[in-house]
């Protein structure tokens, strides 16, 4: 499989982000014209990692996003369930701890986290409600989630222009600088498909989580949302 379709089978997601994990941060940052460096710190702002505290990064690739983190002093797992985009986080950063697992099934026991964060990942997840649901489990009391994921727009001619952009502009530029362009027209196409923000906040309550709020980046593209766990 080259392009996952929008049921989410997970063995064709992975294999569609196995084929473009060599150029994956490279072209991120082509296709959001270099926004995507400002909304992962400003995931790494919500996170707030303190030393010794434990972190885990769903979704997170090569394990760029998990950088930030161990900088910060806490220890960090890197989980994602695309061999490809581990093996290549392995010829970057060889010392971090990159583990493979299912956001549905994690590989954890209960309360190990005092955060847990997925930026871009849980739109590919097959159930996301299961997902939530696991995050939290993982989490200890009084511990946080922090989600980052494409969103939509709140401003009317804003999102239409945006929209036109995800399913016009993107496949061509794609084609330019990704390893596997019809892999971004999926993604494109699962954008629109996803959940606004409140809807979001809302499957979150439903999973347990507590304090749910989130706040949106450039215009709405992106919504950073965050959840305790009651302590």
């Amino acid at each position: 499989m080259t392009r996952a379709s929008l049921d989410k089978q997970p063995h064709e997601i992975a294999s569609m982000f196995d084929a473009v994990a060599a150029k994956y941060d490279l072209t991120n940052d082509v296709l959001s014209l270099g926004q995507d460096r400002r909304w992962r710190k400003e995931v790494t702002r919500a996170v707030d990692a303190r030393p010794a505290q434990k972190v885990l990064d769903l979704a997170a690739g090569t394990g760029t996003s998990s950088l930030p983190f161990t900088r910060a002093g806490a220890f960090v797992v890197p989980c994602d369930f695309s061999l490809g985009m581990l093996r290549e986080g392995k010829k970057r950063n060889s010392w971090l701890p990159l583990t493979a697992g299912d956001a549905t099934r994690l590989p954890f026991r209960d309360g190990v986290f005092d955060a847990v964060t997925i930026s871009f990942g849980l739109r590919n997840v097959q159930e996301t409600d299961l997902a939530l649901q696991e995050m939290y489990r993982v989490t200890k009391p009084g511990g946080r989630i922090v989600i980052c994921e494409f969103s939509h727009p709140t401003w009317a001619p804003f999102r239409t222009v945006y929209e036109e952009y995800l399913m016009r502009a993107l496949p061509p530029v794609a084609r330019a600088v990704s390893s596997n362009p019809d892999a971004y027209v999926y993604l494109a196409e699962s954008i629109q498909s996803w959940p606004d923000q409140p809807a979001l906040a809302a499957r979150l309550r439903e999973a347990g989580w507590s304090k749910v709020a989130w706040r949106n980046l450039s215009g709405g593209i992106v919504a950073l949302h965050r959840g305790f766990k009651p302590a």
